[in-house]
């Protein structure tokens, strides 16, 4: 048991760091607009197609890997100020209930073009087979996973922090009518936000179609954990959502090892603890990014 310790930890900060990506879009988007994104899955599911389809035209990994994502933002900015927008000065179960429709009609667009049943999707030969970590064999397309997504989530951090686009977003978390006296065009703000959240869905997506595998429904089976991530974290708060997905990626993994049988509900479990305990999520301050 002892052996397998090593890998299904290695699993579960992998797990983790997907859970936390897809958190981070999630709070993005909410933390500044009050949407509840329910179609976040969908656009997992979009790029992760997307890309399948460009490697299958002979199109390198490499590039598919940032072209599937811009393209899922291009759509995703046209849903936003198509269908979102008009939604932004209403109450939150309004967009709550028009993202979870624009969800079912995407799954079912997905089946029409991509068929039902899953489809392959596998990493380029330069990330086949395991590499060894010294104590232990890894698969190096995870590894590579875990490299990518840590890259990703210091960079949203630098662009939140370092620049001043960012800062803008970050004010306008707290106080958008102040930006907007202050002449920052705030919807721009909302089309960049949205697009952020959703390009980092994409990245989420395309990852995931090589290690989970893809079909019309993939991409949802991963919201619901990215929203406990953002509970557990607390919202208002991407560091939480870095921690929470975390959490929840090493509780399912040890979870796995030692009782499978509870590996689904491991991460509710860690929710009640962590709601009892810190009602607000252990980072949660709501609004603000922390």
């Amino acid at each position: 048991m002892i052996e397998h310790l090593a890998p299904q930890l290695f699993n579960g900060l992998v797990l983790g760091a997907f859970y936390a990506i897809v958190a981070l879009g999630l709070s993005l988007i909410m933390n500044l607009t009050g949407t509840i994104n329910m179609a976040h899955g969908s656009f997992m599911t979009l790029a992760g197609y997307l890309a399948y389809t460009l490697v299958q035209r002979g199109v390198p990994f490499w590039f598919v890997l940032i072209a599937a994502p811009v393209i899922t933002v291009l759509v995703g900015v046209f849903v936003e100020r198509g269908l979102v927008r008009p939604l932004y000065k209403r109450e939150p179960f309004y967009s709550l209930l028009m993202t979870f429709g624009l969800s079912l009609i995407a799954e079912e667009i997905f089946r029409l073009i991509w068929g039902s049943n899953g489809v392959p999707f596998s990493p380029p030969a330069a990330l086949a087979g395991a590499a060894s970590l010294g104590f232990m064999s890894f698969p190096i397309f995870r590894i590579f996973i875990a490299a990518v997504l840590i890259v990703a989530i210091v960079a949203l951090a630098l662009f939140l922090t370092r620049t001043r686009f960012g800062l803008r977003l970050r004010a306008a978390v707290q106080d958008t009518e102040m930006i907007a006296a202050l002449g920052t065009n705030t919807q721009v703000l909302y089309a960049v936000n949205f697009g952020l959240g959703i390009f980092l869905a994409g990245i989420a997506g395309v990852l995931a179609a090589g290690m989970l595998g893809l079909s019309p429904t993939s991409g949802n089976a991963l919201l619901m954990p990215a929203f406990v991530t953002v509970i557990i974290g607390g919202m208002g708060s991407l560091f939480g959502s870095i921690v929470g997905g975390m959490l929840i990626g090493i509780a399912i993994s040890m979870t796995t090892l030692f009782i499978p049988a509870a590996s689904e509900v491991s991460m509710y479990v860690l929710m009640a603890i962590v709601l009892l305990v810190r009602p607000r999520g252990l980072f949660g301050e709501e609004g603000i990014f922390g």
